[in-house]
């Protein structure tokens, strides 16, 4: 059994000063946590031994066929330009056609310095590469577009942080591509005009190729990002860094760092620590889509052959993204309360129960899943307030023909609960993977009901509740 990775690669024939060529550093005793099966049939991977892949998936061993490179990009980070930022601990090592016919972008995440690293050791410890692992994976399951987790590899080597020695990890990503708006920053900062044009091109052919010029590009990728995010808020989803350099052009979601989901409903929740100012609270996320957007729109307009029409023309389209995002939103949140039609009255409906979430301390997921099955009720401090609000969505849902089936497919019974997730990382820590492997078996059907996991539905007690997430960096 040999490993062998199918690898058709074009990134690397973009001009070099789209990255830096670079393998990845290697790493002390390599040891397979994860490796995804499913997935790598999708990729037309055919694993190998698992010390191979140890040594494969932790760098210190390039596959045939690769062609190991650290991308170079920029990005409005909460709000301030970085003219250079590029892949600071992540290597790209190349493209595979999986099985349906799409390209896939596979990276090694904690792979070493590279010459965009700044002052970073270019390593990851094991907690972060959990959490993305089990995070990703969850939203893959939940039907949103999402980044994938490959393998997960332990080092053996300790990894330095804030609370001491830690031990390394290395995440193998799979992405549609890793193309972000900060890439188009890159260049559109440094007036690259010929960059642009192959940026653009390049992104066009393998995402757009209806595209016939980059406004017609930025309505696609605004189409993309405002499913995306509408998607996210309907599950309670919080991304916690929303700069334009995890903003992709391919609609994906992208660096789970201190990603959250909220447990009580709160419009204005924040777990990000370095959130310090809430730019990234749970209802902002649509404005801030299309904050990011608008830089996007910028870089193209050197691309359009009359740039003050184009400029009229992209403002328009970028003022309009919020509402655009608000629209998907509420077609998400009917679905929820088991609409398939739309009348009149839905948006109060649907506005009227947040409200009294957020005034009554009821959980997230827990309520709208208890629609379904008869709980919502126990989630509200005043029980009366529901029982107000209840028989005018009893008479609504009367005119539709499935509304508990339709709630039983877009409300999921689970989520990568925040306390939950920490559990599994300490765990692992102190090399007990049981939590890890038993949350991702769960999270892989969360639609499901699993009488067995019902103590991961559970918010958390008190000392449980998670306050602030960390990027991990």
């Amino acid at each position: 059994m040999t490993l062998h990775v199918p690898f058709d690669n074009t990134y690397a024939a973009l001009p070099d000063r789209f990255f830096t060529r670079q393998a990845p550093e290697p790493v002390g005793t390599p040891r397979l946590i994860r490796f995804n099966t499913a997935l790598a049939e999708e990729l037309g991977i055919e694993p190998g031994t698992p010390d191979e892949m140890a040594r494969v998936f932790s760098g210190n061993e390039i596959p045939q066929g690769a062609t190991p490179l650290a991308q170079a990009y920029a990005g409005h980070q909460f709000g301030g330009f970085s003219p250079q930022l590029g892949d600071g601990r992540a290597i790209l090592l190349g493209e595979v056609v999986d099985r349906a016919g799409r390209r896939r972008d596979i990276q090694l995440k904690g792979a070493g310095r590279t010459p965009y690293s700044r002052m970073g050791d270019g390593r990851a410890w094991l907690g972060p590469v959990l959490r993305e692992y089990v995070l990703s994976e969850a939203m893959h399951a939940l039907g949103i577009p999402t980044t994938r987790a490959l393998v997960a590899v332990a080092t053996g080597d300790p990894v330095y942080r804030e609370q001491g020695a830690l031990p390394g990890a290395v995440l193998t990503r799979v992405a549609a591509s890793h193309i972000r708006v900060g890439t188009f920053e890159f260049f559109a900062a440094r007036r690259d005009l010929d960059a642009l044009k192959a940026l653009y091109a390049y992104t066009r052919d393998r995402h757009y190729p209806e595209a016939g010029d980059p406004g017609e590009l930025l309505e696609a990728v605004i189409d993309r990002q405002a499913a995306l995010v509408a998607d996210w808020m309907s599950i309670g989803f919080i991304h916690g860094v929303m700069n334009t350099d995890n903003t992709t052009l391919s609609g994906e979601t992208i660096d789970y760092g201190p990603a959250a989901y909220m447990d009580a409903y709160h419009p204005v929740t924040v777990y990000s620590s370095i959130d310090r100012y809430g730019r990234y609270a749970f209802d902002n996320q649509a404005q801030i889509i299309a904050w990011n957007l608008a830089q996007l729109a910028s870089a193209l307009v050197p691309l359009m052959p009359d740039q003050d029409d184009a400029i009229q023309v992209f403002t328009r389209m970028i003022h309009a993204m919020p509402t655009r995002v608000e629209g998907e939103r509420r077609r998400r949140f009917r679905a929820k309360l088991g609409l398939a039609t739309h009348q009149g009255g839905d948006t109060a409906l649907i506005d009227d129960l947040l409200k009294l979430m957020q005034d009554h301390g009821a959980d997230f997921t827990n309520t709208f899943r208890g629609l379904a099955d008869g709980s919502a009720r126990d989630q509200f401090t005043d029980t009366a307030a529901f029982d107000a609000w209840e028989p005018r969505w009893k008479a609504r849902i009367a005119d539709e023909a499935d509304p508990d089936g339709l709630m039983r497919r877009t409300n999921p019974a689970f989520i990568p609960r925040n306390h939950r997730v920490e559990q599994m990382i300490a765990a692992a820590t102190r090399g007990d993977y049981a939590p890890f492997e038993r949350l991702l078996d769960v999270l892989s059907r969360p639609f499901d009901d699993q009488p067995d996991a019902a103590d991961l539905r559970l918010p958390p007690e008190p000392h449980e509740e998670v306050k602030q997430t960390f990027c991990g960096t």
